[in-house]
Formats: structure tokens, C-alpha cells, sequence
């Protein structure tokens, strides 16, 4: 009994020191420890890396500007946690791939009249150094929106119009219109962001010699011409009596390409990918007549449009033949997903986004291209409810029992409802949240809400179509007002770091690439 009872506490005594053993080596094993990235190991690995870190102070041979429409922190932060949880992560531990980016800061996204802002006026900022009002497409702050008489003599020089004169080589890739507000601020001057064809134009707009966002494009005059165009925005391009809706008869692709050496026109995904690119100089691809499809519905239905990383790493096997360049490019559709109050279009478009800021890191020479990653906006939608770690983000929110535990049964608000970890201060959200129908679920509602909450346990708040709850009634959801962020890598980047006005950007991309 004796000799049994030691052999009783030896094994006893192997077994403590094989969990033990087995415990440590998982705390040190980050790759298999989901909680690893909040661990004292690699905190401080990350310091070790940042005292590394030496400033380029080189000039820029390439400069891409990423900008998320309405990429809040809370978009990315979401879209982290989802794109990681699409992985089998838990996901709070994942990064996307800008997060990598050894640089970062804020940018306040004020217009000059307005605390919370519109596209317009921020891309503004970031492509011309001024900040100036709402509404309006790189002209200053003396030209009144919408007046015929601010059409000329109120011109901001952008950038790309900057690079273009100084031989640089250019491009702009969009999934919204290539006329929308976004991508129009690189290249035309407007004193209204919606008078993107002269179907838009007032008679008043049309005597003063005011011109559409579209006829600006095509004739665009400076260096050689934008060498890359890749979006949507087909009908402002065309006549009324061929598919557009464009009223003095002028075919502007035809126009384009009589007046571009080399140059080709796509309108669909299988176009783009059979473009010959060593033997093209100026390509124009217009993909949908209005914007081009959410990247989960284009996968969905397989659309014949292409992915934004698509249009991206053509962009760059087009540019890169060049000995500098630069190159925009918006994910426009986060920002029509939030409005429509789906948060689950909102986060794939953003992930999207991702996967080409990732593909062009793969592309280019870090060392030689400055990338920057920011938004032009936020939006109202915040994550909040005290979820377990690893809830699903898209959820109803799970919490934790009194001892920290996960706990499987749903968290309940006062009035005895589930509610989501993602929400929106305002929007359509706060009338039918879910709609089997996709197009009415994403356009503008015009029926009086139904005032009250309406969450049940049977919703499904992880369907495509479901909109989340929104706590003031508005048929589309606003922007909010609240710094976005920007991650920044290669030459000059280390510029970038603290709480900036969004117009600095500007300046920065300048001086990186000595234009």
C-alpha cells in the first residue's frame, strides 16, 4: 500500500509539471495563443521593433493615397475583428494589413463650415493643402456652393494636376462614379459636388460657362493625361440617346480616346483582365452606369465588374512603367453601406480594401513609394455592450457571467431585447432593421418610422441585408465628426504621426515626392 501510495504521488507530481510545462509553452507560443497579442512578449517584441525603426528620408518615386469613405476607427476596428473572425480567429488579435504600417496618426475632418463634413470638402483638403467648405470640389473658401459664379477664378491646384505638369505619371481607381465627390477632387473644380454631367448643370451654370465633373475629366490637359481611370459612373459619359443621359449629344469615351495616344476602354471585369498592359499608355474603364456593385454582391451574383484589387494591381502594372507616379484610390462603397445602416456591407467593403492596400504593398518598392491609408470621414457607428472576446461582431451581444465566464445566453437591454454589438446614432435602422429584399433594404426609406425598438431574439442580425439599430430616425445615416485615422509607410512617412488637420496630408505626399 505503501509503495502504491508513492507511485500515487509521483504521478501526481508528473502530471502538475506537464500542465505547467504545457501552460508555458503556450503563453510563449504566440501564433497558437489568441490573446497573445495583449501578452508582455509582444509588447515588448513591438518596442524592440520601433526603437528599429529609421526614417526614410529619401524622395518618393511613387505616392498612393488610400482613402476609405467613411472608414471611421470603428470600421476598422469592426473590420479587423470580422476579417479575423472570418478566419476562425477570435479576431479582437487580428490586423489588417495597414495596421502593419510603422507610422500612424489622426486627422481632424472639419470643413470650413461645417463641424461634421462632407466628401467633398475633405478630399478637398487632402488633395489641394486647404481645407475648404461642404459641397464643393477643389475651389477655396470665397466660392459660394452651387453659384454659376464661382465657377472660375476659385480654382485650388491639386495634386495630381501638380504631378502631371512635373511628369509624374497618374491614376484613379474608385468603386463609386468616378465623377463622385472623392475621386473629382484629384482632378476637376466645381462649386457644386453634383453636377457631375450637364444633365446636373443649371441654364444659369450653362451661360456662366460652368462645366460638368465628367467633361472635366476628359478634358483634363495637364502633362500627358490621367494614364489610368478605373470606376464607375458610365451614364454621365454618355448621350441620352445612347445609354447615358448626357443632353448636348457628346460622346466623352469617344472623345477620350481620339484625344489619348495608346489608349484602351474596358466596361467589364473580363476587358480589364484581358488588357495588354506593356502596350497600353491611357486606360479608361467605366464599369456600371452609376456605382459599381458592394464587393459581397458582386461576388454573390457573380457581376461582371472587377474587385477594387483588381483595378488596382492593373493600375500599378500601368503606372510602375513610369519613372514616378501617382495613384488614388477610394473604397467609396463603406461609405454607402453605413448610410444604408448595414454595417455587414460596410465591413466587406472594408476588408476588400484591405486586400488591395495589401496586394499593392506586394507590388511596389516600399522603400521607394510612400502608401497612405486614411478616410476622408467618419461615421455614427460605434461598437458598445460589453460582448464577450471573440462574440461575433455582426451579432446580438453575449456577455460574461459574475465570474468572467462567457455566458451562451443573449445579453438583454432594459426592455427585455437582445441588441447588437454594432449600432448607428442615427438612420433608417430605427424603423425595420431586415428587409429580404436587398434594393429596398439599401435605398432610402420615405415610409414614417416605427417609433420604438424592435430587436426580437428570432432576427437575424448577421443577414447581408439586416440594418442595425439606429437610435435617432433618419432615412439615411450621417457622417459623424470625429478624427479618422491615417497609417502611413515608406519615404517621408515618419511625417505623419500625431493629431494633424486632414489638408497636412497634402503637404506631406508634396514634400515626400519634391513636387
Amino acid at each position: 500500500m505503501l509503495v502504491l501510495k508513492k507511485i500515487s504521488h509521483y504521478s501526481q507530481w508528473v502530471l502538475t509539471l506537464s500542465l505547467t510545462a504545457t501552460f508555458l509553452v503556450a503563453c510563449s507560443d504566440q501564433s497558437s495563443n489568441p490573446f497573445s497579442s495583449g501578452s508582455f512578449d509582444h509588447a515588448n517584441q513591438k518596442l524592440q521593433a520601433s526603437l528599429d525603426k529609421k526614417n526614410n528620408t529619401e524622395k518618393a518615386e511613387g505616392i498612393i493615397l488610400f482613402v476609405g469613405d467613411g472608414m471611421s476607427i470603428a470600421t476598422v476596428t469592426a473590420s479587423r475583428i470580422y476579417a479575423g473572425q472570418k478566419e476562425g480567429k477570435l479576431g479582437e488579435e487580428y490586423q489588417l494589413s495597414f495596421e502593419k504600417f510603422p507610422y500612424s496618426g489622426l486627422s481632424k475632418t472639419y470643413n470650413t463650415n461645417q463641424q461634421t463634413p462632407d466628401s467633398a470638402g475633405t478630399m478637398t483638403a487632402m488633395m489641394t493643402g486647404s481645407k475648404t467648405k461642404a459641397g464643393v470640389i477643389s475651389v477655396n473658401t470665397l466660392a459660394t456652393r452651387a453659384d454659376p459664379e464661382s465657377c472660375n477664378g476659385y480654382h485650388l491646384t491639386t495634386l495630381l494636376e501638380t504631378a502631371e505638369d512635373q511628369g509624374w505619371a497618374s491614376g484613379i481607381v474608385t468603386t463609386t462614379s468616378i465623377t463622385h465627390a472623392t475621386p473629382a477632387a484629384s482632378y476637376a473644380h466645381s462649386p457644386e459636388r453634383n453636377w457631375e454631367s450637364d444633365k446636373d448643370l443649371s441654364a444659369a451654370a450653362k451661360k456662366k460657362g460652368c462645366r460638368d465633373i465628367a467633361s472635366q475629366l476628359i478634358e483634363f490637359d495637364y502633362g500627358n493625361g490621367i494614364e489610368v481611370i478605373l470606376g464607375g459612373g458610365r451614364k454621365h459619359f454618355l448621350p441620352d440617346n445612347n445609354n447615358g443621359e448626357r443632353q448636348d449629344g457628346r460622346h466623352l469615351i469617344q472623345e477620350w480616346l481620339a484625344n489619348n495616344k495608346k489608349s484602351s476602354y474596358v466596361s467589364s471585369a473580363n476587358d480589364l483582365n484581358n488588357i495588354d498592359t506593356k502596350k497600353t499608355q491611357h486606360l479608361l474603364g467605366l464599369f456600371s452606369d452609376s456605382h459599381l456593385n458592394f464587393e459581397a454582391d458582386r461576388i454573390a451574383h457573380s457581376i461582371d465588374e472587377p474587385s477594387l484589387t483588381t483595378m488596382v494591381e492593373t493600375a500599378l502594372q500601368l503606372l510602375q512603367k513610369h519613372k514616378r507616379f501617382l495613384l488614388i484610390v477610394e473604397s467609396g462603397r463603406i461609405d454607402h453601406a453605413h448610410h444604408a445602416g448595414n454595417a455587414y456591407r460596410a465591413l466587406e467593403e472594408t476588408i476588400e480594401f484591405d486586400e488591395a492596400i495589401n496586394r499593392a504593398n506586394e507590388l511596389i518598392d516600399a522603400e521607394k513609394t510612400l502608401m497612405v491609408v486614411t478616410a476622408d470621414h467618419s461615421h455614427t457607428m460605434t461598437i458598445a455592450g460589453y460582448p464577450t472576446r471573440g462574440n461575433p461582431i455582426l451579432g446580438f451581444v453575449k456577455g460574461n457571467d459574475h465570474a468572467g465566464n462567457p455566458n451562451d445566453n443573449l445579453s438583454l437591454a432594459a426592455d427585455n431585447q437582445p441588441y447588437t454589438t454594432l449600432s448607428y446614432a442615427n438612420g433608417a435602422g430605427h424603423d425595420n432593421p431586415e428587409d429580404d429584399d436587398q434594393h429596398k433594404s439599401l435605398s432610402h426609406r420615405t415610409s414614417p418610422p416605427n417609433i420604438g425598438r424592435h430587436s426580437t431574439a428570432n432576427d437575424n442580425p448577421q443577414a447581408p441585408n439586416y440594418r442595425q439599430e439606429a437610435n435617432v430616425p433618419f432615412e439615411s445615416e450621417t457622417h459623424a465628426g470625429d478624427d479618422v485615422a491615417v497609417y502611413a509607410q515608406g519615404p517621408w512617412a515618419h511625417l505623419l504621426t500625431g493629431v494633424m488637420e486632414q489638408n497636412y496630408i497634402y503637404h506631406v505626399m508634396k514634400h515626400a515626392g519634391e513636387l
